[in-house]
């Protein structure tokens, strides 16, 4: 196998304005699912998320009912349709029975939804929605969609003229359950797809060439690569690295990748995990884990060695080894990430928690460890 190579843009822009499509970031992350009202709750206590949105029938939402949870400037929404397919058709319905609980749309907030939409279709997105304006007393918010990958969408969010707790429709709602004392995380680091072999490369070139992305990050070869299976990865993100969507394939190997399991269980290609940035992942590791979220598990033999190739952190080797956190370091600093099991019954959604020190990878280091983990779960269901 070829080398793996990690190398940063040229062509990375600080300064959004300069950007043929600008975006302030990500707006939100919606995911279909076959019972919002609980997949709000199980977010709230066991990812200490707070409920702060809701629409439904009690706000004239005939089809659906939806939750907005945020953490910082991390915003999920969970989305169910709420009457019987057979009387009333939705598209979530079908999304739902064939692909399970998972992402439906990685919604991004840009400055002239107009514009953007204009841009993206001109250099051959394929539109979903044309841009329409939503409006009640707090406001007018612009939106329009684009396809990606799967049947997964971009919304693309304008809330200048918006100051309502999220779009017009939706009302303030009281959390659920009151927030833990310890933020668990902040922001949406990152967001993952996966897509079937041989594809990669053609989305890469679509956010390349639709979206204005640059090539961040580049992971090919025996660096992200087991005995057992393989895949490859590039990462694009917007000029400003506000947004940052790395693209998995599967690669030939001895047996079923992750990503092939993935592809298989959630029927094609998709989002496959959220990456979660923390100011403090041993607080939020002890309050998720206390809370029932179950955190993939290292072998005590990757702590042995770490401290001579990792240096210093901010946690004691110690306490990384006893809450099977992961660590890495680049030439600009470290990073200390975990990843949950699926939290879904198919094995197709996973979350990462990551707290940065300088360091813009993606834990590089840690890809064998991680990938092995992944197999040990794999094999536990017999997919491997």
């Amino acid at each position: 196998m070829t080398q793996t190579t990690d190398h940063t843009p040229h062509t990375a822009r600080q300064d959004g304005q300069t950007d043929p499509f600008p975006v302030r970031g990500m707006d939100a992350v919606v995911f279909a699912v076959g019972n919002a009202k609980q997949a709000a709750h199980y977010y709230s206590t066991a990812f200490g998320m707070r409920l702060v949105a809701y629409s439904g029938p009690e706000t004239g939402s005939r089809e659906t009912a939806s939750y907005v949870l945020t953490n910082g400037s991390a915003r999920f929404v969970f989305t169910s349709v709420i009457r019987p397919a057979s009387t009333w058709g939705h598209f979530l319905t079908q999304h739902v029975a064939e692909h399970g609980d998972g992402v439906i749309d990685l919604a991004i907030e840009v400055p002239d939804a107009r514009a953007a939409y204009a841009y993206a279709v001109e250099h051959g997105a394929r539109p979903v929605a044309e841009p329409y304006e939503l409006k009640d007393e707090h406001g007018t918010a612009v939106l329009a969609a684009i396809a990606t990958y799967g049947e997964t969408r971009h919304t693309l969010v304008e809330r200048t003229g918006y100051d309502g707790p999220y779009l017009p429709g939706f009302v303030s709602a009281e959390p659920i359950v009151d927030p833990p004392a310890h933020r668990t995380f902040q922001a949406i680091d990152h967001c993952v797809g996966n897509v079937e072999l041989g594809r990669m490369d053609e989305w890469v070139g679509f956010y390349n060439k639709v979206m204005g992305f640059t090539n961040m990050k580049e992971f090919v070869g025996d660096d992200i690569a087991t005995e057992y299976s393989a895949l490859m990865s590039k990462v694009v993100a917007d000029g400003t690295l506000k947004v940052k969507f790395p693209i998995n394939e599967p690669a030939i190997a001895k047996k079923k990748s992750q990503i092939d399991e993935y592809l298989e269980f959630y029927g094609g290609a998709g989002v496959q995990h959220i990456a979660l940035n923390t100011g403090d992942i041993v607080e939020t590791v002890r309050t998720m884990r206390a809370a029932g979220v179950r955190f993939l598990d290292t072998p005590d033999s990757y702590y042995d060695t770490l401290g001579e190739w990792v240096g210093d952190t901010r946690v004691p080797v110690d306490t990384l080894r006893e809450l099977k956190i992961l660590a890495d370091r680049d030439e600009d600093g470290y990073l200390l990430q975990i990843f949950t099991k699926p939290v879904q019954d198919r094995p197709t959604v996973f979350f990462e928690i990551i707290e940065r020190h300088g360091s813009m990878g993606f834990g590089k280091g840690n890809f064998k460890a991680l990938f092995e983990a992944i197999e040990r779960e794999q094999d536990r269901r017999g997919n491997l």
